[in-house]
């Protein structure tokens, strides 16, 4: 593999990492036209989530991990 190639695993991280921050983003959408400004139980839950898939994605493709 080269070095800008992904492996299987690493598109996988990557589409979940991608759907957690949309689920994320579309649901501070919603409490946003609802009027909700504090951190909701359902936000905190979608954010961990994110914080988690981010964490299997290397920083240089938008997540967290560091080295491989």
């Amino acid at each position: 593999m080269g070095l800008l190639s992904k492996t299987p695993e690493e598109k996988a991280a990557i589409a979940e990492l991608k759907a957690a921050d949309r689920r994320l983003n579309e649901n501070s959408d919603r409490e946003r036209r609802a009027g909700i400004r504090h951190e909701t139980p359902e936000y905190q839950r979608l954010n961990a989530a994110a914080n988690e898939a981010a964490a299997k994605v290397s920083w240089l493709r938008g997540g967290t991990k560091r080295g491989r």
